[in-house]
Formats: C-alpha cells, sequence, structure tokens
C-alpha cells in the first residue's frame, strides 16, 4: 500500500516491539494513535477529506499536494495551505539530476507515506529521498535524505509573487485573493555551493530573485547527495515576521523533537474526552472526528499581532488571539457547541474574533463565512448569531454581547438575505420583512433581482426557515440583554416558516410574489440544479424538518405526534424515484441516503434526534446506531459527503458518546444511544461529565432506564446547567426498545415559547 493509515501502522510497530499482547499494545496507545488522517480521503461523489499535518487550530497547515488519493504522484512537497481544500501556496521541491531538468514544480511518483496529525513522512522513489516533517504552530521543519549519486537542489516556488534567495535563507511572499499575502522565511543547515533563480525553464546564478507568476529560486549543494535540514516559518504580516515565528518556535533541524511537541499538544487536546470504546476502528472514528474538529478556525495572532483580511490591516492583538477560517453554516451545529463544552476560552476568543471581523467590515455585519482573505459570503442564512446565543445561554459570556447583538441584527437586516452576497439589503428582503417569506420565482418569470447569484440562486425555503431561525437566536439574545421589545419583536418573526407551510401536503412548500404554492410540484427534484431555484443543496424533504427552535409546533403544524412520526418514517423508506445517476446529477450534495435522508449534509444532522420530540426516543436510539455504523467508518471511504472541516466530524462525536445539540441556541442537549461505553469529558476548573453505558455494545442499542447527576431520568434530553458543573449520566443498555422510556407528553425536550 502506498499510504499506510497511521493507527495500524503505531499498532504494528508496537507489535513488534510489545512481548505481553494486546493489553501490552493497548496500554500503550494515546488518543492521537488512534486518529486516522486518511479516513475519508476517497469520497462518494464531492470534496473528500484531506490528511491535514497541523497542531490544533494553528495557522500552518499542509497535506500533500495531489490530485486526488489516488493519485500516482506528489507535486513537491506542501509549506502551507491557506484553505482546507486548496494547494499549497509556496512549494518546496527536492531535486537530483542535471540542471537542465530543473523546474518550478516537480512531480514524483511515491511510496510509503505515513502521516500523523504531526508528522509527515514520504519516500519519493524515482530519485530515491526520503523525506521525514514536523509542524509546530507557523514554523516546521524538514529533513531530506537525498540520493548519494546524483548532484542535490532544493527548489521554492511561489506560484504568484516574490522570493529571493541570500546563501542559505530563502524569503517572499504569495499573493492571494483580496489583497492577503501570505510569508515565508527559510533557511537550511547546510550552505549552498551555488544560489540561482529559475526563468523561462533556464537557471540564472547570477540573478537571486524574482516576481510574479512561479516565480522560482533553487539552492544547489553539491554533486554527492547526503541530508538536507530545512526549517521554515510563515506570517501573514511579512518575511521578517515570518522570521521571528521560526525562530520563537523551532531552534534547531531536529523532526523528531519538534514531533515529540506536537504528539504531547494533540494528546493533551483530544485526551480532553476520554473514551472506552467497542473496539479500536471505533475509538479511531471517534479521535479522527475529534481531531478534524480541531482543524479550523486557525489564529492568525503572531507575537500579539495579526492581519486581517476584513480591512487589509495588521492589528494588535490586545492579549486576545484572532481566529478566521470557519464554514459557520457547517459548524454552528455541532462545532461550537462542543467547543462551548470543552473549549470555552478558545469558543469565546472566537466570538469576539467575529465581533473584530464585523467592526473591520464596513457595515458592522456579523461573518457569514470568515476565511483567511476575508469573508467569502457563502451559502445561505446569517447563523454566526447562533453561535453567539449558544454562547450566551451555556454561560460564555466574556464578550461584548451587545455589539454582537448589533452585529447579529444589522448582518440580518441590513445585509441583503440572498444567498452567496455580501450586498446591502434590496426588493427582496424588504418583502421578506412586509410578507415573511422569500418569495419564489413563478413559473417563466426571469429573474430580475440584483442580489441574486446566478447560480445559487434564491434558495426561498432554505433561507426564510433559516432567517427564522436566526431571528429566534436574535430573540434569545435581546432577551439576555433585557431588550423585551426587540425580544418579542424576533420571537414573533420566528414563527414566519409557517408562511411556506403547506397544510395538504404537510411540506415547506415555496411561494411566489402573489402568495400562490408552485405548481406542479415534486419535493424530491422541483428546484433546478442542486433544488437551489427552492431550497439549497438538499430538496424539500430534508428541508422539511429544518424548525430546529420549535419542533413542537412543526409537529402540530403535520397533525400531531402520530401523523409527525409516520411522514419522519416515510422520510427513511421513500425512493429516489429516478436513478442514482439522475439524482446525484441534479442532487450531488445529497449522499448518504437513506430513502430520502441525507447523512451527507449538514441540514440533516439533526433530523434523527426528532423522534424525541414526538414520543418515541427508542426510535431516534435506533437510527442513530444504525447511520453511524452504516456511513461513518475507519477507512478511506469512511465519510458519506463533504465533511466540511468539523461541521459532520461533530455530528460524529456528540453521536459515539451518546447526546446532541439540537438546536443551538438552548440550553439543552438531545439523548441519543452511545457507542461507547464510558466517556469523560473535561469541561475545565477540574469539572467532568460523565456518561457511562451498562451493557452497551452493538447490539445493545436501546436505553432501558437511567440516572442523571444520581436521580432517576426519565427524560430524552437534559439540560446544560445539569452537567455545567460536572456530572454523570447513567444509561442501562439492552437489546430490545423500551418503547415507554423518554415517551411521555411530558418529557419531551423543550421548543421555542413563540405562541
Amino acid at each position: 500500500m502506498k499510504r499506510l493509515n497511521s493507527f495500524l501502522l503505531g499498532a504494528v510497530c508496537l507489535l513488534a516491539s510489545c512481548g505481553n499482547g494486546t493489553s501490552s499494545i493497548m496500554s500503550e496507545m494515546s488518543p492521537v494513535d488512534y486518529v486516522n488522517p486518511y479516513m475519508g480521503n476517497i469520497s462518494h461523489l464531492l470534496v473528500p477529506t484531506f490528511p491535514t499535518i497541523h497542531l490544533p487550530n494553528s495557522m500552518l497547515r499542509v497535506y500533500p499536494e495531489r490530485s486526488d488519493y489516488t493519485a500516482d504522484k506528489i507535486k513537491g512537497l506542501p509549506l502551507i495551505v491557506t484553505n482546507h481544500r486548496e494547494r499549497s501556496a509556496f512549494n518546496l521541491t527536492p531535486y537530483q539530476g542535471d540542471r537542465d531538468g530543473m523546474k518550478p514544480v516537480i512531480a514524483y511518483t511515491y511510496d510509503h507515506e505515513r502521516i500523523t496529525p504531526y508528522s509527515y513522512s514520504v519516500y519519493l522513489d524515482e530519485p530515491g529521498i526520503e523525506v521525514s516533517y514536523a509542524p509546530s504552530h507557523q514554523s516546521a521543519v524538514y529533513q531530506l535524505e537525498m540520493s548519494p549519486d546524483f548532484p542535490s537542489y532544493l527548489i521554492f516556488n511561489s506560484r504568484e509573487g516574490a522570493v529571493k534567495v541570500n546563501d542559505n535563507a530563502v524569503s517572499g511572499y504569495q499573493q492571494l485573493v483580496n489583497n492577503t499575502r501570505v510569508y515565508i522565511y527559510l533557511e537550511t543547515s547546510q550552505k549552498p555551493l551555488e544560489t540561482m533563480v529559475l526563468k523561462d525553464g533556464k537557471a540564472d546564478v547570477a540573478q537571486k530573485e524574482m516576481s510574479g507568476k512561479d516565480a522560482c529560486v533553487a539552492l544547489y549543494y553539491g554533486d554527492k547527495g547526503g541530508t538536507l535540514n530545512v526549517r521554515y516559518g510563515v506570517s501573514f504580516i511579512s518575511e521578517e515576521q515570518a522570521r521571528k515565528n521560526l525562530e520563537r518556535e523551532i531552534s534547531g533541524y531536529d523532526v523528531a523533537a519538534v514531533a515529540a511537541a506536537g504528539r504531547e499538544i494533540w494528546n493533551r487536546t483530544l485526551g480532553k474526552i476520554e473514551v472506552k470504546a467497542f473496539n479500536d476502528d471505533e475509538k479511531g472514528l471517534f479521535y479522527t472526528s475529534l481531531y478534524r474538529c480541531y482543524e479550523r478556525p486557525v489564529c492568525l495572532s503572531e507575537d500579539g499581532k495579526y492581519f486581517s483580511a476584513f480591512d487589509g490591516t495588521v492589528h494588535e492583538d490586545a492579549g486576545v488571539p484572532f481566529y478566521t477560517d470557519d464554514w459557520i453554516w457547517d459548524t454552528y451545529r455541532a462545532t461550537h457547541p462542543l467547543r462551548v463544552l470543552t473549549e470555552p476560552v478558545l469558543e469565546t476568543n472566537i466570538i469576539r474574533s467575529y465581533i473584530r471581523m464585523a467592526e473591520q467590515m464596513d457595515s458592522l455585519w456579523m461573518p457569514t463565512f470568515p476565511e483567511i482573505t476575508g469573508d467569502s459570503r457563502r451559502m445561505n442564512s446569517n447563523h454566526a448569531v447562533a453561535t453567539v446565543a449558544d454562547a450566551c445561554v451555556k454561560g460564555l459570556t466574556d464578550f461584548d454581547i451587545e455589539k454582537a447583538y448589533l452585529a447579529c441584527k444589522q448582518g440580518i437586516e441590513n445585509k441583503t438575505l440572498a444567498p452567496w452576497s455580501g450586498k446591502p439589503a434590496g426588493w427582496l428582503d424588504s418583502f421578506y420583512k412586509e410578507h415573511g417569506y422569500i418569495p419564489a420565482l413563478a413559473p417563466g418569470e426571469v429573474e430580475t433581482v440584483p442580489e441574486v447569484h446566478p447560480f445559487e440562486k434564491r434558495q426561498p425555503i432554505a433561507v426564510t426557515l433559516g432567517t427564522a431561525y436566526d431571528e429566534w437566536c436574535l430573540s434569545q439574545i435581546a432577551g439576555y440583554l433585557n431588550k423585551e421589545e426587540q425580544k418579542d419583536y424576533y420571537l414573533k418573526r420566528a414563527l414566519n416558516y409557517r408562511n411556506v407551510f403547506n397544510p395538504e401536503t404537510r411540506f415547506f412548500h415555496p411561494k411566489d410574489k402573489s402568495g400562490k404554492f408552485i405548481e406542479p410540484f415534486d419535493y424530491r427534484y422541483s428546484g433546478g440544479m442542486g433544488a437551489r431555484e427552492y431550497y439549497g443543496e438538499n430538496n424539500g424533504w430534508v428541508y422539511r424538518w429544518d424548525v430546529p427552535h420549535n419542533v413542537a409546533d412543526l409537529i402540530s403544524l403535520m397533525g400531531g405526534r402520530d401523523s409527525f412520526n409516520q411522514e419522519l418514517d416515510r422520510m427513511f423508506n421513500e425512493p429516489l424515484g429516478r436513478s442514482k445517476f439522475e439524482f446525484y446529477a441534479q442532487l450531488p450534495d445529497h449522499t448518504g441516503n437513506v430513502g430520502q435522508f441525507s447523512m451527507a449534509n449538514e441540514p440533516s444532522l439533526h433530523i434523527p434526534y426528532l423522534y424525541n420530540y414526538s414520543g418515541q426516543p427508542w426510535k431516534t436510539q435506533k437510527r442513530i446506531r444504525t447511520l453511524l455504523h452504516e456511513w461513518f467508518r475507519n477507512d478511506l471511504m469512511g465519510i458519506p459527503g463533504d465533511e466540511d472541516g468539523g461541521g459532520m466530524s461533530a455530528f460524529v462525536v456528540f453521536s459515539m458518546m451518546g447526546f446532541y445539540p439540537v438546536t443551538p441556541g438552548t440550553p439543552t442537549y438531545n439523548i441519543g444511544s452511545p457507542m461507547m461505553e464510558y466517556v469523560k469529558m473535561d469541561l475545565g476548573n477540574g469539572k467532568f461529565f460523565e456518561i457511562e453505558a451498562k451493557n452497551c455494545s452493538m447490539e445493545n442499542k436501546y436505553i432501558q432506564s437511567a440516572t442523571l447527576n444520581g436521580k432517576e431520568w426519565n427524560m430524552p434530553w437534559f439540560s446544560h446547567s445539569d452537567i455545567a458543573n460536572g456530572g454523570k449520566l447513567v444509561l442501562v443498555m439492552g437489546s430490545r426498545a423500551n418503547k415507554t422510556w423518554g415517551a411521555g407528553v411530558d418529557n419531551v425536550p423543550p421548543s421555542a415559547n413563540t405562541k
């Protein structure tokens, strides 16, 4: 195998070195040893996961640059990835051979690749070069064992920028979008015999710097190979700051030492949740998912300063680190609530960063998709408000809540609600404020609203439902701030989902501007590519359940508990209606199907937990276990869709532990079915939340009885206050459903008090 599963390799090494059997092996395994960065590297359809090497939430992230996991070649060696889906901003290529054969980036076949969160090694088999690598937060080190028989070079490339070489040091920048630059300072332990630039395929030893496309320098180390040591720092401020970052973090060229430090950091981080699993694969799935929750956002603070693409300026951070690269549409659902529990200081600083972004932009609008290069305003709705509301109701309030409220409010009201747009509010928004829904285009009607993206369309149901939830979140923050009039105003607007509910079909159904439902209509296929003319990436079956703040009212709209349960069951059994080829050609994000349910996209994550609200918690327990077993595995295809840098992984972490935050903005958690016999979560300040699942096994997935903090517990949910100061949930599991546990009308999780 070209790439080795890091966990399996670690286990094999331990087997070779230990003579006391499995118990000895297990005693030496630590959380990071279970992480498999290759999990999900082959996608079912869309974007795969990437085997990222980085420290938690750190600026410097890399992964091998190849077109796909199955590609036969890697393109040089990576130096920094500035977005979790992009190629390396710079490139380092070790080269041996004639000078005429040098190119800015050289692709090599490879073998024996091994990746852990804190290290990377690979054998470039064509030139015979052994590569070892380890990162720190803003710097890293390479060791290159060159073949002894050929001349040795290092080629350093900036795809669009400038580079210069001065003896054994290389520095430069690469231009990103939105006036953002990433800088680098690199040095080698050996002095090169010659330095040069590569220009038009020719080496020029008279020149030492270049700029423009594929700006490239090379360092020559002699006719015989040997060990070449490289260390470097990166920065978004300057080349000099990149050098300072290197000098602050790495003093030598010892890859093993840097890797050991990184390993310790990862174990300390992942060890905040201690688990006892059924088997090693389940433990690998859990800790790999937890590792992915730390890929984003990243800290950009460098010696008390940070560059912000939100205003193109370097700022003092005043002791509060600045974080960006957070795809909020994906992460507000579970990744942020997970941090509230395990990383409250980090979560607080992320929200503080949001507020800074809003201040640095012209309009004081909360970001929706903050990246290193600024807010790309992708997807729909304004869900940063959910992270603020969730923090407030769970006691994380060490930030300017008044300003956060204002920025959330203005982002919802003054920025257009049209998806993928940062333009000011226009006609579409005025219509929404007056009528309480986003109008769909009538059949044959031509789009004339300038704020609407030509590909992303209006997504009227997705935006109406998402904004109703956002305004409910706004009401919660207003209530915290004792703004009673505004609280009541937004509570009423939180009911706007009712305006697009079709009582005959019991689906959320698009209306045109005259108030007529669009007809004829197919909730599976209407809406064009990605159903964007009416929904967004998923079809009407998924958005049928997108009222997380008021599930009780949704149950009422659908005709009561029995009808709700029948329709929920129906979703998991409704056929595609066409061939898979036709279905996925139109709805490529809607993979991971169980009937019309899609396990592969974030709008579906809460749906299996909705049985808790309708008197059938045992079905939530069954669904969660079944979905985790069917779609998440510790292997190359172990993720059903786009993982979104923590967005989907946090669902796995929560669900495997046995609970889930269905409604960010409420201080409550739904109980599912744990896949762990024991969980101990470090809440900080000496407080722990424990979950003990007695008799838990693959077969024993149903809750028979429960206690919470020593008291009998007969509800399929608990509050944040039950565990905030430490607590213990004990679940007695069995192989057959106890259909009465948690099923009472008075036992359901709370919904919004919207009247």
